[in-house]
Formats: structure tokens, C-alpha cells, sequence
């Protein structure tokens, strides 16, 4: 991770199949086209990877998700509970709506805690979103058995997990819906983009409608075509959908790299016996795009940090002090800043986030380290990289 590290000639060969027609727009101008759809057979061949009946393109992994709640009838006043661990998206998905995020605990697994979900469910809870940071995923069958007892959505955001999979089945596919992210940073890019997929051809139609204006594309003056309800852009263009074409097709090559070396880490890790590893829920497999453990205290994990930093160790994330990815910073949603007013129904229903108690978070996170897995390395880099990350941490425990 991420797939721009290994970009050559499958990526460039789509991208000129784009420019020689001359036409960049997923919809219309068919004439021009020389049969080229490149959104459609992105889609298409992410159905097939995914196993599953539908996918929608769209702009990008936020609007994935944004696209997915609407697409479900998400809307002002409805409650999403997702973890206190996830990049801002998250939230943002669900504001865009005019719904409340509610932040909930996570666990050893790093998303989700089931116990704290059952208690966090109210009246006005329409979705639980369990995001599967850092290519591994929540304990999906408690999550959607307490989903089915009160009727509520599960919607997957697995915008950094491709490639990851839950009791046979590929993370995104489990739930009602899921969703994908293909920005620049991914295991397979397209630069920007993302997507939406799912089983339930309600959710697929209304997905597609909803990115696009309302569109209802049906029939082939793309002018003509009805409006059934409200929509936005959200559109993928051909060129990004042309990248993501060549990369998915690469997906295997990458996963099988980032396992390679995700395992000689793990393996130089596991020496020490004072660290634990994320947990990984019973019939999960990662995608292996980071190794996430845990040092005993939250001390040690903030010394281990920037003493691998010191060494040349990069990469490693300390996601408790991070700007963007944990609750802790996130001020402009604990303070409701925003550019214009807020929906009155986030206004008055949104949590006081300086008075939450996320202990159990802080518990799990403040002792974590994340190691992002690259595609560009060679073997011996990364077990000099091992050799080195053992060293360091050894050095701070002794």
C-alpha cells in the first residue's frame, strides 16, 4: 500500500484508451466513444472481485459513503453510530445528510466495540457503520446480529481494507452496504474515487440516481431522462475509472506483497514479549496493508513512536495524537464549526463530545502503532526494517 508505488503500463495503456476517444464524462457522448466505458467495466469487474450483484462508481470514498446512507434513506435527524477511530470522513459522510454521528468505543480490534454499540442504540439510530481501519475489521457477526435485532443498517466502510475478508466473504459485502475508497493513499488507487456495493437493488438504483443530479438513466438522450427524486454529483470520471481498472486487476499482486511483508515484521515483533498484536476477529483475514500492535502502556507506545522515528523508521503511525483520525482532535466536530448553520436536528441531538467518557478507547488506542506495509520495498529493506524496529523497541523496554 499504496498502488501508485508500482503505476506502469497496465495504468497508462486504459488511461490512453480514455484520451484517444476524447471523452473524460462516465455518461453520454456514446457515439464518440469507440465502445470505451471504462466506469462501467470498473464496475463490472468489482462486482465479479467483490462477489456481489451491484456497484456504483462515484467521485470518491467519502462520497461512497455519503451515497451509500442516502441510497438506504439515511437523512436530518437519523443517528450513525461509527467508532472513535477513523479518519473524518467518517463523520462527514453523515453530516453531509443532515444525520448525527454517535462516536462509539472501540476495541482490541480497533473499530467497533459490540457492548458499547447495544448501549449506545436509541429511537433515532437508523445505521451502525463499523470502519475497518487499517486493512482489518470489526467483529462483523455480533455487529450485524445486533443490526438485525433492531432493524437497523450496516453499512460497511471498508474505504481501507480491500482485499480483506470476513468469514469467506470480501469486507464491504457482509453488511447491507460497503464501501470503498480509491484515493491516492489506497492499496489500489485511481487517484480519486470510490464506491458503493451491495445485494439490494433499491439501495444500487438509488445510488445511482442520487450521484448523479437524480438522473434515472433510462433511455439514451441522457437530456430526455427523468428525475425521480433529488440528487448531487457525485460522479467518477472515465480517466480515474480507467486507472482503477488496471489497478484492481493488480489487487492479488499487491495483496500477496503486503502479506509477505507484513509477516516477516510480525514475526521479528513477536520476539518481544511485551507486545500483542490488533485482534483480528475469528474468520477475518486482512489485507495486510498495515501492522497494527500494542506496547503495555501509553507512555511507551508515545517513546517506542518517535524513538523508531529517530531511527529512520517511517511510516508508523501514532494514531491517539493524530489531527485527523481520532476523536481526541477532532474539535471542529466537538465544537460544530462550520462554514454555515447546521441542521437543526444536529444542532440539538449532536453528543456533548467534551463530557463523552472513551476510556475503553483510549485504553486501546493510546497503546497502539500502526505500521503501514509499502509496495515499493524490497525484502531485505524490510527485514532491515524489522531488524531495526525490534532493536529500538527492545532498547526502551530494557
Amino acid at each position: 500500500m499504496p498502488g501508485f508505488e508500482l503505476f506502469g503500463e497496465k495504468e497508462k495503456k486504459q488511461v490512453n484508451d480514455v484520451l484517444e476517444t476524447g471523452v473524460l464524462m462516465r455518461y453520454g457522448f456514446d457515439g464518440m466513444r469507440n465502445g470505451q466505458w471504462k466506469a462501467k467495466e470498473f464496475e463490472n469487474a468489482l462486482s465479479k472481485r467483490m462477489q456481489c450483484k451491484y456497484t456504483h462508481l462515484v467521485s470518491s470514498g467519502t462520497a461512497a459513503l455519503t451515497v451509500a446512507l442516502a441510497s438506504a434513506g439515511v437523512g436530518a435527524g437519523d443517528e450513525v453510530l461509527m467508532p472513535t477511530f477513523t479518519f473524518v470522513a467518517s463523520f462527514e459522510s453523515i453530516l453531509a445528510l443532515g444525520a448525527v454521528p454517535i462516536l462509539v468505543d472501540v476495541d482490541a480490534t480497533l473499530t467497533l466495540n459490540p457492548d458499547a454499540v447495544k448501549k449506545a442504540i436509541t429511537s433515532k439510530t437508523k445505521a451502525v457503520m463499523p470502519v475497518h481501519m487499517c486493512g482489518s475489521m470489526a467483529d462483523l457477526k455480533a455487529l450485524k446480529t445486533i443490526c438485525d435485532s433492531h432493524n437497523l443498517l450496516l453499512v460497511e466502510d471498508a474505504c481501507q481494507a480491500i482485499g480483506g475478508s470476513y468469514e469467506g466473504k470480501p469486507l464491504g459485502t457482509y453488511g447491507d452496504l460497503g464501501c470503498f475508497s480509491f484515493d491516492f493513499v489506497k492499496t489500489i488507487t485511481s487517484g480519486e474515487g470510490g464506491a458503493v456495493v451491495t445485494n439490494n437493488k433499491n439501495y444500487y438504483v438509488n445510488a445511482d440516481h442520487y450521484s448523479d443530479h437524480g438522473h434515472d438513466h433510462i433511455g439514451s438522450d441522457r437530456g430526455a431522462e427523468e428525475h425521480p427524486f433529488l440528487g448531487y454529483n457525485y460522479r467518477i470520471s472515465e480517466l480515474h475509472a480507467a486507472v482503477g481498472i488496471a489497478q484492481l486487476e493488480r489487487l492479488d499482486e499487491f495483496l500477496q506483497r503486503q502479506q509477505q511483508y507484513y509477516t516477516i515484521v510480525r514475526e521479528a515483533l513477536s520476539t518481544i514479549s511485551e507486545i500483542t498484536f490488533r485482534e483480528v476477529p475469528v474468520g477475518g483475514i486482512e489485507n495486510y496493508s498495515f501492522l497494527s500492535f500494542f506496547m503495555p502502556t501509553q507512555e511507551l507506545a508515545e517513546k517506542a513512536h518517535k524513538a523508531l522515528g529517530a531511527e529512520g523508521v517511517d511510516a508508523c503511525f501514532y494514531w491517539f495524537a493524530n489531527n485527523w483520525h481520532y476523536y481526541k482532535k477532532w474539535d471542529h466536530l466537538t465544537n460544530k464549526t462550520s462554514l454555515g448553520k447546521l441542521p437543526k436536528e444536529v444542532q440539538e441531538q449532536l453528543p456533548d463530545y467534551t463530557k463523552s467518557d472513551f476510556s475503553l478507547s483510549d485504553k486501546w488506542v493510546g497503546r497502539n502503532i500502526s505500521c503501514l506495509i509499502k509496495l515499493s520495498w524490497t525484502t531485505e529493506e524490510v527485514e532491515e526494517r524489522a531488524q531495526k524496529m525490534v532493536e529500538t523497541i527492545k532498547g526502551l523496554l530494557n
